[in-house]
């Protein structure tokens, strides 16, 4: 109640209490949250306090990691509708568009905290099957000896990691991942370098990327060093399955699925994530880069403002299959995906995109869309980024891109490369590109590629082992 005294928690009597540095607002038993019409009565409570802290009838306390302390915001986190108490002393309904500015405030950090990597549970496989030649293996087709499984409630939180003999799953028929894609899933590679050392190439960009498309989902959040430590294991149990060979890699494949057994269109009260493992050869045949020709069409919209286009969402993807048969239908081999009146270029197939040019004021430039929302943030795309801008040679841009911007740039030869990036090819460039009715050629290969050339590998080097940076995490 409002003025109680709560000392074994760090609440003092009356309106107003201190927590370490911070200063917070009580709320009395029965107060309202303005927006959800949320109330906060005695009982409701489902999470308990922070470590050291007493239960009290009335509150169940949660606090975040923020800060030095880590006691950067007090929250309050219900059963029934979460909602968080803000340093400021006001109330936040989570369920009202605020889900990634909640989970930072406060948000499901107490369940998150069941999701430990010590309480992993290996079961090894009995029989092991036969490793294949990495160099014919079709993409995704071949699975390893071992799988990884985290099951979740709203009631229990996350259960225990289980490392098992792959294997299939066993849903319920009304799990809403199949009836409503209530799904996400990561894509990240184990390499085995020079020194014969696995590396995972910045696996913490994917558990940022995974963590936001959660909650964008409304599929439960997840300790992010915690789940990156499980995979390790994973990893390290399957590592004879790291390709021996510098131009093949491990595929690593989270997925996080909504298993509500229910055909309600809801918050699932029930998910897992399973992690599967697949050995992958080499995305070009021989060691030069091979471009590709691409088909813009703008009848075919992948994603827009205020879509799902910037999370990895399945959705995105099994929607995007007929536009790349009729690419294929065209003589082209992926699809250029344009947005808007103005025909802005986002994306090319599952790849972001870069320009490399010379820019309309004159200046060297490499440019790609922004992430205003519509674009996905690739690790590759943050890779190049990163290496561009600490050379310093040329301009590097996040930045729209139109067609009419490309084509008055092809008839005045400002263009020298375009390229995708993406973890299945690290890069991509980019020859043709059918608009139109038109072909527009890029003189991509004419130019080397040298930039794209250069880039990939600056990238195979960190990958393999043969220049050292911080962008990688020694698995064995």
């Amino acid at each position: 109640m409002l003025g109680e005294t709560l000392p074994s928690c760090g609440w003092g009597g009356g309106e107003r209490a201190a927590w370490g540095k911070h200063t917070l607002t009580a709320l009395p038993a029965d107060a309202i949250c303005p927006t959800a019409s949320i109330s906060l009565r005695e009982g409701r409570s489902a999470v308990p306090p922070p470590r050291g802290a007493a239960a009290s009838p009335d509150l169940a306390a949660a606090h975040s990691a923020e800060g030095a302390e880590g006691l950067g915001h007090i929250g309050l986190v219900l059963r029934s509708a979460p909602a968080i108490l803000t340093a400021a002393g006001t109330m936040k309904d989570c369920n009202n568009g605020c889900l990634e500015e909640c989970a930072r405030e406060a948000g499901s950090n107490a369940v998150m905290r069941t999701l430990k990597a010590k309480d992993l549970i290996i079961t090894p496989a009995t029989t092991l099957k036969e490793k294949p030649d990495p160099n014919n293996v079709v993409f995704g087709t071949v699975f390893t000896d071992h799988m990884l499984t985290i099951e979740w409630s709203s009631e229990f939180g996350w259960e225990k990691p289980h490392i098992k003999p792959f294997q299939n799953l066993s849903l319920h028929p009304g799990s809403s991942a199949l009836h409503y894609a209530v799904e996400l899933f990561e894509g990240l590679k184990a390499f085995r370098g020079v020194d014969n050392k696995i590396r995972l190439f910045r696996p913490n960009l994917n558990m940022d990327r995974m963590h936001r498309s959660a909650l964008r989902a409304t599929l439960p959040g997840f300790d992010k060093e915690e789940l990156m430590e499980c995979i390790q294991q994973l990893v390290k149990l399957d590592q004879e399955w790291v390709p021996y060979s510098t131009s093949a890699s491990l595929y690593i494949r989270p997925t996080l699925i909504g298993t509500e057994p229910s055909l309600g269109v809801k918050k699932p009260t029930k998910a897992m994530i399973f992690v599967i493992l697949s050995p992958v050869g080499p995305y070009f045949s021989k060691e030069t880069l091979k471009p590709v020709s691409l088909w813009a069409n703008p009848k075919f919209v992948r994603a827009w403002k205020g879509g799902t286009g910037d999370c990895k969402m399945g959705g995105n993807y099994g929607s995007s299959l007929l536009a790349q048969y009729e690419a294929l239908d065209n003589g082209c081999q992926q699809v250029l995906w344009l947005y808007g009146e103005d025909n802005q270029i986002t994306e090319v197939g599952t790849m972001n995109l870069f320009l490399y040019w010379i820019n309309e004021d004159g200046e060297e430039e490499l440019a790609t869309p922004p992430l205003d929302g519509i674009i996905l943030p690739g690790v590759m795309r943050q890779s190049v980024l990163d290496l561009a801008g600490k050379w310093g040679e040329f301009k590097v841009s996040e930045r729209h891109l139109t067609m009419g911007d490309l084509t008055t740039a092809l008839e005045q030869s400002r263009v020298k490369e375009m390229f995708g990036t993406g973890t299945a090819c690290i890069i991509c460039p980019v020859s043709d590109i059918l608009y139109k009715g038109e072909t527009l050629h890029i003189p991509s290969m004419e130019n080397g590629p040298k930039l794209a050339s250069r880039i990939l590998g600056k990238l195979t080097d960190i990958q393999y082992g043969r220049e050292e940076s911080d962008w990688t995490i020694i698995v064995s």
